[in-house]
């Protein structure tokens, strides 16, 4: 065999040529598969570039040390993929067909560079995902799960998963939870995506959005077709004055902690938001993103079970298992069920089926009710910790809304202000946060500053480190 650093047969370059070499040497079913995918590589790479004449078959086979019918199936091969040509008597040449690229593999995750503490909120602490029990469903799953259920599932989500998960709603949060409008989502994003796009499909174009509210509404809804209309809060919850004027006959509302204010919708507002609903013939889309953690009293229970055929319900895991897992529950009312689920099969034809037993069998099994226990207990002290640092501090700063969630408002005094200069100095000292502004439409760089903190994955000493040395940072 020649060595890997000539040139055989007019083959260009020693790089390009290494790369044929592993092929040689594979075992000798695998042979002709390794020496065609070689050639694509150095090929794609630019190794081999457009006009260069390759060895003929007999030469290139004799340097290889393998059969020539094994090099000119490769031939044959690239050639009918547009990556060789040949003629008649004018020999094999790379094709002009192919430009080199170069691979690249970003990861696109939203991750924090160069920060020392993080309170932006919208994150649990993944380290307390329960990894022995989930394995331990996963195991049991795989051993017992039907052949059948590895094949297209049901749009809704396998039966077992939506039994369960109704029992764990009904029993949690208060829903009237019919298995048969239960929707296994990726997702409340995808919930959104999907509800939006029926009611794009029913003539609706815009979608009442709370205002402070979720930065992600606007191009959730935006991507199927439907325009968000701000609609402002009050101490209580959804204005509806405001709500009623704005002519919209569909609202996102996030009733039992609102994101981000913290406000807890009152129960005569719960009755008026209804009563809008009822009166224009709309529906309220009810995002129950952390709903189960509570610490002050009971959780309250959700809007959705005051009227069903009202209310459309939407949660997931991504606050108390991962939102990696990208699982989430949808409820509709009746009159949207089919046309939800038609949609649904159309988009992805159904969630994965083994995901969704494993789900099921932790719901079952009582894991998911300990892994809740074990969040509100942690996510509670964590909670203690950050207003307790603020207090030692930031002296009157104010925590409002309820004490619930994930994240907390700090109300600073107005010496701290303007909030952009408090943001830009925290983050200095690398100190990520978010302010109550960056949630709202019409942005108010006031004198005092409103922080969305977000606190569930941090450990106790990194709020008390990221709280004062924020205070180091806009005090100096």
């Amino acid at each position: 065999m020649t060595s890997s650093g000539t040139n055989p047969g007019g083959l260009p370059g020693s790089a390009a040529w290494e790369l044929l070499l592993p092929a040689a040497s594979a075992p000798a079913r695998a042979r002709g598969r390794f020496l065609q995918a070689a050639l694509r590589e150095a090929i794609r790479a630019g190794r081999l570039a457009p006009g260069t004449r390759l060895p003929s078959s007999r030469e290139l086979a004799k340097d290889l040390g393998v059969s020539r019918g094994l090099v000119t199936e490769a031939y044959e091969q690239l050639t009918a993929e547009g990556y060789l040509r040949s003629g008649r008597g004018a020999g094999t040449w790379v094709s002009g067909a192919v430009r080199a690229a170069a691979p690249r593999t970003r990861d696109l995750a939203p991750r924090p560079h160069g920060t020392r503490v993080d309170f932006v909120p919208g994150s649990p602490d993944l380290s307390l995902f329960p990894r022995a029990a989930w394995a331990a469903a996963q195991r049991e799953v795989l051993a017992e799960l039907p052949h059948r259920d590895l094949g297209y599932p049901d749009p809704r989500g396998l039966p077992r998963l939506r039994s369960a998960l109704a029992e764990l709603l009904a029993r949690r949060r208060g829903v009237v939870a019919d298995p048969e409008r239960l929707v296994i989502v990726s997702g409340v994003a995808q919930a959104a995506a999907l509800l939006g796009s029926v009611l794009h499909a029913r003539g609706v174009r815009e979608i009442g959005v709370e205002d402070p509210g979720s930065p992600q509404h606007d191009a959730l809804y935006a991507a199927a077709g439907l325009r968000t209309v701000p609609l402002p809060l009050d101490a209580e919850g959804l204005a509806p004055g405001p709500l009623h004027a704005s002519g919209v006959r569909a609202t996102v509302t996030t009733p039992a902690h609102q994101y981000p204010t913290g406000i807890a919708c009152s129960p005569g507002r719960r009755a008026r938001l209804l009563d809008w609903a009822r009166s224009v013939d709309g529906l309220l889309l009810e995002d129950d993103y952390d709903g189960d953690f509570r610490y002050d009293r009971a959780p309250v229970g959700a809007l959705q079970g005051l009227d069903p055929e009202r209310v459309a319900y939407t949660g997931s895991v991504s606050k108390s298992l991962a939102p990696g897992l990208r699982l989430g529950w949808l409820l509709v009312p009746e009159f949207l069920a089919d046309a939800v689920v038609e949609r649904k099969r159309t988009m992805d034809l159904g969630h994965p089926s083994v995901d969704q037993a494993v789900f099921a069998r932790f719901l079952e099994r009582g894991d998911y009710d300990r892994q809740l226990r074990r969040c509100q207990r942690a996510y509670r002290e964590r909670r203690d910790v950050l207003v307790a640092a603020l207090a030692e501090h930031f002296p009157h700063a104010r925590v409002s809304g309820i004490a619930a969630g994930l994240h907390a408002i700090a109300e600073l005094p107005d010496r701290y202000g303007p909030e952009s200069r408090f943001v830009r100095r925290a983050a200095a000292a690398g100190v990520a946060v978010r302010p109550l502004s960056a949630c709202a439409h019409a942005r108010d760089d006031a004198s005092g500053v409103r922080l969305v903190l977000g606190y569930a994955h941090l450990p106790a000493a990194r709020i008390r480190e990221g709280v004062r040395v924020m205070a180091e940072a806009v005090n100096g």
